[in-house]
């Protein structure tokens, strides 16, 4: 519904923009800084989903960015609202996720005199964000936020800070009349005077405002070299025992996702698939691995990383032969340097990198069927080990047993969530993503409380598709009022919570160092009684028994919109026993 033109406000150029750029939802929790944003953007059919922290909105932002490669749309209010946010934001930009955060701000005049939830918000965000845009001209807005859009998607894709101020989003009249009751009727020179200051400061901020933008087309994805590509192809034609493995970043366009997990199936070679990736192979591809991908790494003569730097997850390169050929294709020339120098950097989108990579290269499989074989051997004796680990009974429920039921028992539609700790990486070796963009876990930031805010943004951008939030208990914590969010909305999360009554992955290692648990102990806590407070289905399973009945349940009642909460008492696991990361 378009405003008429004397009444159209800085909101409605804004939600134009949203629109034109193909947004269909905005994640927000409501503050006056923002209402002109939220009913603009209704009014021209965004939907506007509304939860109970700050940080939950920018978190649903991030995950629809990773899903559908249009940035997520956040919007919060000043000050406190924007401070919720932080957290969020650095997982996003640590993730790089394209998302879009929009404050408000005090009144242009009012900055620094006091006025509510005034603080210097560039300040507050520019560490943890790729760029910071502070709009202070109605006309501005639109070319403002057309900047955002493309520099959350170009080169390496990021959150994108923009702080478009209270009086630069009602629309001019109502402006004019709050500037005109704050400068009062008084004749005293000093009244005068900041009568005529105010004055002129509304003729700034309306200033052009009635000049149109146009919109910026999208940028394409920065392409490597031809020269990267043709020496990455011919060190893979040379070597014997070549091994690739692919993280977020290679999905950075993701309706590129079959046409990469296509390239990597030409390629022949074993992969390993980490964040994003995972699922891109499908759940049982023979050239996926796994299990044991350090032993492999340090066995293989020609590694190629693409969208993963040698960062922890890759003991900082030492992970990889120091004689192997790597070579590490990336948007950023930081990461793909990042501990290793790589033998070939192939700077640009890593998906393009794979598929050109491909379409050149001449299978080997025979030549190499003996190297596969091996790695493929390790791997399924891995898979044993974990099986075997199964059959382990205690008092309550075995973790990996409780795993392996929620695998055999999701749709080919599942997307996985994943939100905690100990509970959360023993899922990461157990269950199986079905297809590409079917894993959402916080990323290289290990962020606790995820989970609520990517179900949200999973749940509404892959309608048909069913939602799998696992938690550890201790991370479930952050998720417990958006549990109000998914019931409002009709969002049918099958949220599971591994309830071992601790924070499990950093008591293992302290008790065991230093002798004391203190600050790990929680309780067995009735999360599933929480969840019905708020019109959720609440479960509690304390016996394998009770596991497929419970699984089956939650289901159907996911299907009818009904979000549901498995609370399931676990025993303690050894399992992940020293794997604590620094």
């Amino acid at each position: 519904m378009q405003q008429p033109l004397e009444r159209r406000h800085g909101g409605d150029r804004i939600a134009e923009t949203l629109a034109a750029h193909g947004v269909r939802r905005l994640f927000t929790l409501c503050g006056g800084h923002i209402s002109p944003i939220l009913t603009a953007a209704k009014a021209r059919g965004i939907r506007i989903v509304d939860v109970r922290d700050e940080a939950s909105a920018l978190f649903a932002a991030d995950a629809e960015g990773r899903l559908t490669g249009i940035p997520g749309i956040a919007a919060v209010t000043a000050g406190p609202g924007l401070t919720n946010a932080i957290t969020a934001m650095q997982n996003a930009r640590l993730a790089q996720s394209p998302a879009i955060l929009l404050c408000g701000g005090v009144p242009t005049a009012l900055r620094g005199r006091g006025a509510l939830q005034d603080i210097d918000q560039r300040a507050v965000i520019a560490p943890h964000a790729k760029r910071v845009i502070q709009v202070r001209r109605v006309a501005d807005l639109q070319p403002a936020l057309e900047a955002a859009f493309a520099t959350a998607t170009a080169g390496v894709p990021g959150p994108v800070f923009l702080e478009a101020p209270v009086d630069l989003l009602y629309d001019e009249a109502t402006i004019r009349t709050w500037y005109a009751e704050a400068s009062g009727k008084g004749r005293s020179l000093a009244e005068r005077a900041q009568r005529w200051y105010l004055h002129r400061h509304v003729e700034r901020l309306f200033a052009g405002a009635q000049r149109a933008s146009a919109p910026r087309p999208a940028l394409p994805p920065p392409m490597p070299s031809r020269a990267s590509i043709a020496a990455a192809r011919s060190a893979l034609q040379r070597a014997e025992r070549p091994i690739a493995v692919i993280g977020s970043q290679a999905l950075a366009v993701p309706a590129n996702a079959q046409k990469i997990a296509d390239a990597i199936a030409a390629l022949g070679i074993p992969v390993y698939l980490s964040g994003m990736a995972r699922g891109l192979m499908g759940p049982d591809h023979p050239l996926q691995m796994r299990h044991r991908r350090r032993e492999a790494l340090r066995e293989a003569d020609c590694v190629l990383l693409a969208g993963v730097p040698c960062d922890f997850r890759l003991g900082y390169g030492g992970d990889i032969r120091r004689n192997s050929t790597l070579v590490a294709a990336n948007r950023s020339r930081a990461d793909a340097k990042l501990n290793r120098r790589p033998t070939i950097a192939a700077i640009g989108d890593a998906g393009a990198f794979l598929l050109e990579l491909a379409a050149g290269s001449s299978r080997s499989d025979a030549a190499r069927a003996e190297w596969i074989a091996g790695v493929r051997a390790r791997d399924l004796e891995r898979e044993r080990e974990i099986a075997a680990r199964e059959q382990q009974r205690g008092e309550y429920v075995n973790p990996i047993a409780l795993l392996r039921a929620i695998d055999r028992c999701a749709d080919e539609s599942a997307i996985f969530v994943a939100d905690g700790g100990d509970f959360v990486a023993t899922a990461s070796y157990v269950l199986h993503p079905r297809a590409p963009l079917s894993w959402l876990d916080p990323g290289v930031f290990g962020t606790l409380g995820v989970g609520a805010g990517f179900s949200l943004a999973a749940a509404l951008a892959r309608p048909q598709s069913e939602v799998w939030a696992i938690f550890g208990d201790g991370a479930c914590g952050y998720a417990l009022a958006e549990f109000d969010s998914f019931v409002r909305h009709r969002i049918g999360v099958i949220a599971v919570v591994g309830n071992d009554a601790g924070w499990s992955q950093i008591a293992r290692e302290q008790v065991k160092m230093l002798g004391d648990d203190v600050g790990t102990v929680l309780a067995r806590t009735a999360y599933h009684e929480v969840a019905a407070g708020f019109g959720a289905l609440g479960i509690l399973v304390r016996s394998e028994s009770e596991i497929d009945p419970a699984l089956a349940r939650a289901r159907e009642s996911a299907r009818n919109g009904v979000p549901v909460l498995i609370n399931v008492w676990l025993d303690r696991s050894d399992f992940r026993e020293g794997s604590i990361s620094m």
